[in-house]
């Protein structure tokens, strides 16, 4: 009974009554327990997903959360779709979910698009997205939540804000980069198919050689019969032939740049021969026509006047300065009667000779005891044996038979043992040019040594000469019109006769009208740095008004020697054939 009564129904229930009732107590709290149990495993699935980043599948809807109050309001609601998208395939990686009007690339797109706007203004390629097969075909197809995942992707595995949006550039910039690749191999194609094209016109760029050949062969048959001396100054913007102040080796006294001349016109002037075109001097092939050659200037100071500026000149044409140098080590050029600079890479030598008079100066006893000065008119120079041999001599003298002692000619010009009590100076210079002419006849192969001389170069003193206030330092222009040019000089009358009389041929450089035109050219206060304009000016300074600034009007003397040499090759190739 008492085991009965524990299953006695209650309130008066019958059995089956009760047992119903308990089970149906019994299913309740299942389903409860079923349910709560279900819940707490979603929470940790879900958590799990959204804390564990793996590479096909990570936390996108977890990591944007902290991107999502910085977007735009455009791409905050297509950027949340996508997310949900991205969790719910997650969940279920079968399903076919796809949210509806939305584009598959989702952030991606609407940053390329912004992407190529701003490069546009920088004027990269347009529209680099035009079809989304770019992306597909470069990248693969790029998914909104796939860009967002790059995100946890860091190194470092720090949280970045707005990461979802900079590695959707770096796609985009990827993809660019791709398209950038296209292009150039585009680029590169159009490169190869110049070169293919151009492959096969080998004949062309041969028949472009002979054009050029002829042409040059042409300038220089021009040259032939060209007076170039006959002509005029003309303004060209591209000269100077070298930088002013650019060579150390001027001397102070030329160097008017550094010296604060401050006008330029006397740069900028080329000569212009009025019956052919004189060709720029092309340094390096000036160099290679001299390349184991000796090339000597001898004469007075404003034959290194030329000297300088040809050194100049060649020098600015070889990259390294250092196979450029004075034999001795010099670097100032008025104390010594010779000097020689070296081109090492050229194995050729330019040089200069000190002998103003291209005679020799000599000393004789006077009647007190003592010595005096004279000129021997019947010796050439000391160092004429020293340069005898030299490929190529450019001689001058003139401006020191215009000095006091050579002008009045009182026992200053000697002859053997014999000094003339007074001798006119035109015939001391005519004496002295033959026996020059004499030795050159007697010393020199023209077969190997090309001899020129240089004329007179004009001066411009203006209210005296050099010693007596004589200046020029107003001039900046040339001289345009001829009736203001001097006559030409006697002197060089008497070296034209001189030449008629030799054997050897002489190639005349006969500069005198082509610097008399430019009175601007010359020094003038300009020689020396550092001096204020009323110093410069002072009565006790000389002003120089003989030599030339460099760059300047001795440059062009270097071009006439160039135009020279190439016409004297051309006559040796000439006579080859022949």
């Amino acid at each position: 009974m008492a085991e009965t009564a524990k299953y006695e129904a209650i309130n008066g229930g019958n059995l089956f009554t009760d047992m119903k009732t308990q089970f149906s107590l019994l299913k309740t709290k299942r389903t409860v327990g079923f349910a709560y149990g279900f819940l707490f495993i979603f929470i940790i699935v879900t958590t799990f997903l959204a804390f564990t980043p793996s590479q096909n599948s990570s936390s996108p809807w977890f990591s944007n959360i902290f991107s999502l109050t910085k977007q735009e309001d455009v791409v905050t609601t297509t950027s949340y779709r996508s997310q949900f998208s991205s969790v719910f395939s997650n969940l279920f990686p079968k399903s076919s979910f796809e949210q509806p009007h939305l584009d598959k690339k989702g952030l991606i797109v609407e940053k390329s698009e912004n992407y190529t706007q701003n490069n546009d203004k920088g004027g990269v390629l347009e529209n680099p997205f035009n079809s989304s097969s770019v992306l597909s075909d470069k990248v693969g197809i790029l998914m909104g939540n796939e860009s967002v995942n790059q995100s946890f992707d860091d190194k470092d595995g720090i949280f970045k804000a707005n990461q979802s949006l900079t590695e959707g550039s770096k796609s985009v910039a990827a993809v660019n980069q791709t398209k950038s690749r296209d292009f150039d191999d585009k680029v590169g194609i159009l490169k190869g198919n110049e070169s293919k094209k151009t492959a096969p016109k080998l004949s062309s760029k041969g028949e472009s050689a002979n054009v050029e050949k002829k042409r040059d062969v042409d300038l220089v048959k021009s040259l032939l019969n060209c007076d170039f001396f006959d002509g005029n100054w003309v303004k060209d913007e591209s000269y100077p032939l070298y930088k002013p102040g650019s060579c150390s080796l001027i001397d102070e006294q030329f160097n008017c740049f550094l010296n604060d001349r401050l006008d330029n016109g006397y740069l900028k002037m080329k000569w212009k021969p009025n019956a052919c075109s004189l060709p720029r001097l092309n340094a390096t092939h000036m160099l290679e026509l001299l390349r184991g050659k000796r090339l000597v200037f001898v004469g007075d100071s404003l034959n290194r006047n030329m000297w300088e500026s040809l050194i100049c000149i060649l020098r600015n044409s070889v990259k390294n300065k250092k196979k450029v140098y004075e034999e001795s080590g010099r670097h100032h050029f008025r104390t010594e009667a010779f000097y020689s600079f070296i081109f090492e890479e050229y194995k050729c030598r330019v040089e200069f000779f000190v002998s103003p008079f291209l005679v020799q100066q000599w000393e004789v006893a006077d009647k007190k005891g003592g010595k005096k000065e004279t000129l021997r008119l019947d010796l050439i120079g000391e160092s004429a044996d020293k340069y005898k041999d030299a490929d190529i001599l450019v001689f001058n003298t003139g401006h020191w038979w215009t000095h006091e002692k050579t002008s009045l000619g009182k026992d200053y010009y000697q002859e053997g043992n014999h000094v003339h009590n007074e001798l006119n100076v035109l015939e001391a210079f005519r004496r002295a040019l033959t026996t020059w002419g004499r030795w050159i006849d007697a010393h020199i192969n023209p077969k190997k040594t090309f001899v020129l001389f240089r004329g007179y170069s004009a001066s411009h003193f203006s209210g005296g000469q050099w010693n007596s206030g004589g200046a020029c330092d107003s001039e900046t222009e040339p001289i345009k019109n001829d009736t203001y040019l001097t006559p030409y000089p006697s002197k060089m009358k008497v070296l034209e006769d001189v030449f008629k009389g030799m054997k050897t041929q002489v190639s005349y450089l006969n500069i005198t009208r082509m610097t008399d035109y430019r009175k601007d050219g010359h020094p003038s206060i300009y020689r020396k740095p550092n001096l204020t304009l009323k110093e410069r000016r002072s009565q006790w300074r000389y002003q120089d008004c003989s030599h030339w600034c460099l760059p300047g009007v001795p440059d062009a003397w270097n071009e006439l020697l160039y135009a020279e040499l190439l016409v004297r090759l051309h006559q040796k190739h000439q006579a080859k054939k022949s």
